[in-house]
């Protein structure tokens, strides 16, 4: 769509923004047929027009109207850099000129989107550069959802199966309500339709959120950011855990309903010297008895600024052994777009400031 001014765009509705519902509301409004909005939906989110010029099976009465009176934001590609493992990183910039990142990974083994939900991160885990950025802004839906617009027309994807892992900048239940209206959106039978067993949460387990996940109608994979087995160390890793300790978060996990087979997946960052002894394994099995659980293992992608090394291969070995010879399903995860920065724990935009908030929301968290 052509750009309005910028008076005129504050006040115009962003169709990026609005759920079919809403989107039915104000045709509605406007004298049109709501029906119209399963039209529009299929435009943006099959097939990435975002001009109403373009959305041949509209009339034009509704072209116009669209064209005069609404807009569409879709994050702009600052830059784009490809790793030697056919990783892709990729700045996208936000309408009032903020920065976030994500990351396309392929062939893992279907294709994977990463995208954010904030730029920045309130939750200052010590081994992750994006907590070192604080939290800037929440991301809307519309800048969620355009991530993984951008991406799939980007990457030529629009017609293929992908993946999406809310596993980028920031905490997603952190930011719930847009995450969670983002991924309505995304789930949308008229638009791109995704399944919620491509999707994955991750969360360091804000605890009122999670448990108000827990009684959404649409359910993506859980991912829980663990990281450490007792309270004295993960509080170390993760300060939100002064909050809500380890034993809280365990036994949310045991009430979180699961689909038959479905498991609740543990990410622990494997941190030299710290968190990676076949004691913490052993406290690790022992604490996820009773939960129908999956650990991902994850060697640090070590970085500068982040004060932690990443094991040897044979610590790494040693760990995951000592998980499945207690009957604990492990994996651990290769990195993938180390060489560019776009790993687990890597990904930051420098030279953003912190929102006025962003006190308010440490010291809402403990931290």
């Amino acid at each position: 769509m052509h750009d309005p001014d910028p008076v005129d765009q504050q006040t115009r509705p962003d169709l990026a923004e609005l759920e079919r519902p809403a989107l039915e509301a104000w045709l509605r409004a406007h004298d049109h047929e709501p029906f119209r909005a399963r039209q529009i939906f299929r435009w943006l989110y099959r097939h990435g027009v975002t001009d109403p010029a373009g959305m041949s099976d509209l009339s034009i009465g509704l072209r116009a109207t669209l064209a005069a009176e609404c807009q569409v934001s879709t994050p702009q590609i600052a830059s784009r850099e490809r790793s030697g493992d056919g990783t892709e990183k990729f700045a996208l910039r936000l309408g009032d000129g903020r920065v976030i990142e994500s990351v396309f990974i392929p062939d893992t083994p279907a294709m994977t989107f990463c995208v954010s939900t904030q730029v920045g991160c309130a939750m200052a885990c010590a081994f992750c550069l994006t907590g070192k950025m604080g939290l800037v802004r929440h991301v809307t839906a519309g800048e969620i959802v355009g991530q993984v617009r951008v991406l799939a027309n980007a990457l030529d994807l629009q017609s293929t199966p992908f993946n999406i892992v809310l596993m980028g900048m920031g905490e997603p239940l952190h930011n719930y309500d847009e995450t969670m209206k983002a991924l309505r959106i995304l789930a949308d039978e008229h638009g791109m339709a995704l399944p919620m067993r491509r999707v994955t949460l991750s969360t360091v387990g804000v605890l009122p959120a999670l448990e108000r996940l827990a009684r959404e109608p649409l359910m993506p994979n859980l991912a829980i950011s663990l990281h450490a087995p007792t309270d004295t160390l993960r509080g170390q890793l993760v300060p939100i855990n002064r909050k809500y300790g380890v034993a809280e978060i365990i036994d949310a996990c045991k009430r979180f309903p699961l689909k038959r087979r479905n498991r609740i997946t543990f990410e622990y960052v494997l941190l030299a010297g710290v968190n990676d002894s076949v004691e913490d394994a052993r406290r690790l099995a022992a604490l996820l008895t009773g939960v129908r659980a999956k650990v991902n293992v994850i060697p640090l992608n070590a970085a500068a600024g982040i004060p932690f090394e990443r094991p040897s291969d044979a610590a790494i070995d040693r760990f995951a052994r000592t998980l499945a010879d207690r009957g604990v399903v492990v994996s651990v995860r290769k990195s993938r777009g180390r060489d560019i920065r776009a790993a687990c724990g890597q990904l930051i935009v420098e030279g953003q400031r912190r929102s006025p908030g962003q006190a308010l929301a440490l010291a809402a968290f403990g931290g």
